[in-house]
């Protein structure tokens, strides 16, 4: 099978390449920057785009399947008003590109997989969410998500299959939980805020499998939250990460002071959604890890 990819050079695109790789199939990423070696082999390729006058599209041939995960990290220190921009904007061109390219492509792939996030469900204490859950949530990331998917939306006029992989906090050595781990590292570790609000986590290890699992399933179609069965409450997380590293569990960090120090991005830290991934598990996914402190711990042990 021969699979595009954006996002590649990223900490969750390198860890599909390896999961595609490593089962035997091609891969070609889609880069603004080629590697200063360009490390082409058999199995994977570079492909320069999003530059003046650059048209991969001619250099793709026999594309199964295109997996799009390019865009601005939403953290990062506070949301000034050209990091929001460059969050949105860069999710939108990559996608709207994306939906160029495909159009190009003779045959067309099967599917696209087209990154998401669960900030589409809104923030909540309370409820609960699954694919079915409709969105009326109007804060800005839920604003994001909703034009990022219908860029992706784009892709059903071919006659593609596409799948938005709704991504929950993915635990893996790079991403989110480093900076989460710290403060325990340093004995500082505590409940962040009213220690409530949901953190819908995922294992990286289930990432790349269900993204695969979505590809070569042709059952699996339109929104795909990539989340683990078990959803948690902050104030546990952070148990969970004291009990793993064997550091204290006691200072709690207050609303106000995220709030002053991260401004908007605060709500990232402050404020989740409990989401269940009814798709996967009636389709038969099989998670690797479904309890919080043994992805914790295979990752920090």
């Amino acid at each position: 099978m021969h699979v595009v990819l954006t996002g590649g050079t990223g900490f969750l695109g390198q860890a599909l390449t390896h999961l595609l790789t490593q089962k035997g199939h091609r891969v070609t990423i889609l880069t603004r920057r080629l590697p200063d070696n360009n490390r082409t082999d058999e199995f994977v390729h570079y492909v320069e785009w999003l530059s003046e006058d650059n048209q991969p599209e001619n250099e793709l041939e026999d594309v199964d399947a295109m997996v799009n995960l390019a865009g601005e990290s939403i953290n990062g220190g506070r949301w000034t008003k050209s990091k929001k921009e460059a969050i949105l904007n860069s999710r939108l061109t990559a996608t709207k590109e994306v939906i160029r390219i495909l159009g190009h492509l003779n045959p067309k792939p099967k599917v696209l997989v087209n990154a998401s996030g669960l900030s589409y469900y809104g923030m909540s204490d309370f409820k609960t969410f699954n694919e079915t859950s409709q969105s009326n949530a109007n804060d800005y990331l839920a604003k994001v998500v909703r034009l990022w998917e219908n860029e992706g939306a784009a892709a059903k006029e071919f006659g593609i299959r596409t799948v938005f992989a709704r991504f929950g906090i993915i635990l893996g050595q790079k991403g989110a939980l480093p900076l989460m781990v710290l403060p325990y590292k340093f004995g500082i570790g505590g409940t962040i805020g009213n220690g409530m609000q949901w953190i819908s986590w995922v294992h990286i290890q289930d990432v790349v499998e269900m993204l695969y699992f979505a590809i070569i399933n042709p059952e699996i179609d339109g929104p795909l939250n990539v989340t683990s069965p078990n959803p948690v409450r902050m104030s546990s997380f952070g148990r969970s990460i004291s009990d793993v590293l064997h550091r204290p569990h006691w200072l709690r960090v207050p609303e106000f002071f995220l709030k002053v120090a991260f401004g908007e991005m605060s709500q990232v830290i402050l404020k989740g959604q409990r989401v269940l991934p009814q798709k996967a598990l009636y389709h038969n996914y099989s998670f690797h890890y479904t309890d919080v402190k043994s992805a914790l711990s295979d990752i920090l042990g």
